[in-house]
């Protein structure tokens, strides 16, 4: 198969994978983005005790509209994102692989997993701002309501201009480092289940995927995903705080990173920094399991179907 096409195939596939999430998760999403943005301090945002009592009370005083609030720009961001991401990484691997005999080190696989984290963070980050606002509106709200994905972007040009569209891109670059945290986590963890598992054994099999097996996978997966939610998750609570819309008068609520840093951790202490933590597991860390599963297994049968060759 040819190169371009491996990697046109590798994006289509991406963007699937990231529409298929979104449309399970995205209620948790809803309630994470909420929790994330109550600092305790201002009226226009409802107070929820828990992610339970959150989406009841979501479905009750504002529908299904409610839960499915920025959906569009969900899929949107995404697809995009997930599509984007495989062809950047492909393209780097590509450019870093050019002058070089043998595979790539780890340092640079993990360098093309970084460059194409940050293009697609710079390439989709208004898409998840008005994402975020659209998920943020409620009955609350004493601001004229944006009715959809085009009304808000338009609105957002025409009263904050274009640099709003970027407001909460210094977290969004720090966040590039979960994924990395992600996949160096999940590697290490293998290495230690597979020398715990080879430990009992005599005679050990040939290959490390004949010692574990899908439930292996699906702990290393959940694991690894959560000490990258744990070690980024600040980040994710900054920019969601960042960006939110100004108040009437055009007043921002933050100003800068710092700012939020800052305030968050007077007012509210570290317990401010994983606001929403809870809806935020329960959405990504099964999600991981599954992934990695499927990975494992698939790369299971395609070794499988070489040696039969």
């Amino acid at each position: 198969m040819s190169q371009p096409r491996w990697q046109w195939e590798n994006a289509a596939a991406g963007a699937l994978a990231g529409l298929a999430t979104v449309a399970a998760t995205h209620p948790l999403d809803v309630v994470r983005t909420r929790f994330q943005a109550n600092d305790g301090r201002v009226a226009y945002l409802p107070t929820y005790r828990n992610t339970a009592q959150a989406l009841f009370t979501i479905a009750r005083s504002e529908g299904l509209r409610g839960l499915y609030a920025g959906f569009l720009p969900a899929v949107l961001g995404s697809s995009l994102s997930w599509g984007l991401y495989f062809f950047f990484y492909g393209r780097a691997k590509k450019r870093y692989s050019a002058k070089r005999e043998e595979s790539l080190s780890p340092g640079l696989h993990l360098a093309s997993a970084a460059e194409a984290g940050a293009l697609v963070s710079l390439c989709t980050h208004p898409v998840w701002l008005i994402k975020t606002r659209l998920q943020l509106q409620n009955p609350l709200h004493r601001t004229r309501a944006y009715s959809g994905f085009y009304d808000a972007f338009t609105t957002i040009m025409r009263e904050e201009g274009w640099r709003a569209l970027y407001k909460g891109i210094v977290p969004s670059l720090f966040l590039v480092s979960h994924g990395v945290i992600h996949f160096t986590s999940y590697e290490e963890l293998r290495k230690v289940v597979i020398k715990l598992k080879a430990k009992g054994r005599e005679e050990r099999p040939e290959g490390a995927d004949k010692m574990l097996n899908s439930v292996d996978y699906a702990i290393l997966g959940a694991s690894s995903k959560l000490a990258a939610i744990l070690l980024c998750y600040p980040f994710q609570v900054i920019r969601t705080r960042l960006q939110q819309r100004p108040y009437t008068d055009g007043t921002p609520r933050y100003i800068d990173t710092w700012h939020v840093a800052k305030e968050t951790a007077r007012f509210e202490g570290l317990r401010g920094f994983y606001k929403g933590i809870t809806p935020n597991l329960l959405k990504n860390v099964p999600a991981s399991s599954i992934t990695f599963t499927v990975y494992e297994n698939v790369m299971k049968l395609l070794r499988l179907g070489r040696t039969q060759e």
